[in-house]
């Protein structure tokens, strides 16, 4: 850990702490690497943030080890902190944080305010492998350069590409997934981060995509995106509010937008 913490926040350095050294003293010589990543390590954080954390170890965690771990988390989360309930990451053997492999098994997993241990592929992607290459904060253990191969441009948008389809499949379907003033403004500014993705070939925060696409896309969609930005205060309480109902109309036309030029970017780019 940095000795004059990683973070400005006083607090989340002190859950930081107790987070990584329970890990390192649970998986011993198991352990390899802790890293800070997410929008703490691309600079746009706020009180609202997801902590976003990666664990390197060389290898699958023991069913003791995996138990122990549970035990762990759950004990942090009961701390008195609001950072506490909003840890989110995975544990990545090191063969498999070295490059992307879709065929690559699933991943112990904390989702943000869970207090259990899951398996999922949620963080097995190349956005989290360009970030916390790139941008991540060490917090124990090497530098992330010396584990991850570089993550291309191209990687990138594929992958994003895929993701942008994908999603709007869900959405299109059922949109009432998205009918709360915490899911539409997030749809908006997710599409935003992808579509910056896909042009410039690098990943950007929300806040910093959404600027990016206010003056790069059709100016009629700066009022949404502007609108979906002012959303961002309070989640737990807006995630229970219905979407303002014109805002959830141009949010799917958005999507449509998005997946239109995106597609066009992808033929000619890709």
């Amino acid at each position: 850990m940095r000795t004059n913490g990683p973070t400005p926040d006083l607090a989340l350095n002190a859950v930081l702490h107790e987070l990584v050294t329970s890990i390192q003293a649970i998986l011993s010589d198991n352990f390899i690497a802790a890293y800070l990543q997410g929008s703490f390590a691309l600079g746009d954080w706020d009180i609202d943030s997801d902590v976003d954390f990666l664990v390197a170890i060389e290898r699958e965690v023991s069913d003791a080890d995996s138990s122990a771990l549970q035990a762990m988390h759950a004990r942090i989360y009961d701390l008195d902190s609001h950072w506490a309930q909003h840890l989110e990451g995975s544990y990545f053997p090191r063969d498999t944080l070295k490059r992307y492999d879709p065929t690559s098994k699933k991943l112990l997993y904390l989702d943000n305010t869970s207090r259990v241990l899951i398996r999922s592929h949620h963080c097995d992607t190349q956005v989290v492998r360009w970030v916390v290459r790139e941008c991540g904060i060490t917090l124990a253990g090497p530098p992330p350069d010396k584990l991850i191969t570089s993550v291309s441009a191209d990687d990138l948008r594929q992958e994003v590409l895929m993701a942008m389809r994908d999603w709007a499949q869900q959405i299109f379907a059922d949109p009432d997934q998205i009918n709360n003033r915490f899911y539409q403004p997030f749809a908006v500014l997710t599409y935003c981060r992808m579509l910056y993705t896909l042009y410039v070939g690098r990943v950007a925060s929300k806040p910093a995509a959404a600027e990016w696409a206010k003056g790069a896309l059709d100016s009629r969609w700066a009022g949404l995106i502007q609108r979906a930005r002012k959303e961002r205060p309070n989640p737990s309480l807006k995630i229970r509010r219905p979407a303002d109902m014109e805002d959830l109309k141009s949010t799917l036309a958005f999507i449509r937008y998005a997946l239109d030029i995106g597609g066009r970017y992808g033929k000619t780019q890709i």
